[in-house]
């Protein structure tokens, strides 16, 4: 397996908080009739955060609450003090996403369009969000990327063309859904240096244990609730344990309550 840890190391210099903090309180968010989110209440603070758990653990609708893609139907979330269902304009500089699927996030037919949507949003003149997309693709050395059509790119250059949309609006949190699903190992160690010298919080869910070995905090989420925790050494060897033994049996033959 391959170790992705070095994409959540905390870099050198960081801060031990760039926001007030991510908090949901008491969240609990239902899809036809059934609880996905229990009643959870978290304060998310540390520079590098993993999210743990097997698929249906109501992980990616966490990540989606605290980006303001839903909304809790009772409890509430704040991120930097701010709602983010309701105040996603003033989070736009605070907070950003990358999805496991980039063809889920991008908008526009060509590199240097879909670079400037956010930018936009944020309210920047068309010049200077030209300055700023122009200066970004020269110093990561994809100047030649900038008329190309999106489609001309392969699935690991659009997943990079998206971390680069959200980090040209330059958010304090960076939240990050299955970072290197469906990507090549090179690919993958690319994203992985990449994301090792961000200076923002990252928050990344995932299945994968190996990709959270150096977080600060791991988070077991198991039928919409925390399981567990605490430091990876804690928390990764008990979930390692536990998906093995539900490895030994029939797990899917059961139907969902």
């Amino acid at each position: 397996m391959l170790d992705l840890s070095v994409a959540i190391r905390k870099p050198a210099g960081m801060p031990a908080a760039t926001l007030s903090g991510l908090h949901l309180a008491e969240a609990e968010f239902a899809l036809g009739g059934r609880a996905i989110l229990r009643g959870l209440t978290l304060s998310l603070t540390e520079a590098r955060i993993g999210i743990l758990g097997q698929n249906g653990s109501g992980k990616t609708t966490l990540l989606r609450l605290l980006a303001g893609l839903i909304a809790p139907t009772s409890g509430t979330v704040r991120v930097d003090g701010l709602d983010p269902a309701t105040d996603r304009r003033a989070l736009l500089p605070r907070l950003g996403i990358l999805f496991q699927n980039p063809d889920h996030q991008i908008l526009f037919p060509v590199v240097e369009e879909e670079l400037a949507f956010g930018l936009r949003q944020m309210g920047l003149p068309a010049v200077e969000t030209a300055a700023r997309v122009a200066r970004l693709l020269a110093a990561e050395g994809r100047t030649h990327w900038a008329r190309a059509p999106v489609a001309t790119l392969s699935q690991g250059q659009r997943h990079y063309l998206c971390l680069l949309a959200v980090l040209l609006m330059e958010p304090a949190t960076i939240l990050l859904d299955e970072p290197f699903a469906g990507l090549d190992l090179p690919t993958c160690q690319r994203l992985a240096r990449r994301l090792e010298h961000l200076p923002q919080r990252l928050i990344t869910i995932t299945h994968d244990p190996a990709a959270l070995a150096r977080a600060d905090r791991v988070l077991w989420l198991e039928a919409g609730q925390i399981r567990m925790d605490g430091p990876p050494d804690s928390v990764l060897p008990a979930f390692t344990a536990e998906m093995a033994r539900i490895g030994e049996r029939d797990a899917d033959a059961d139907l969902p309550g």
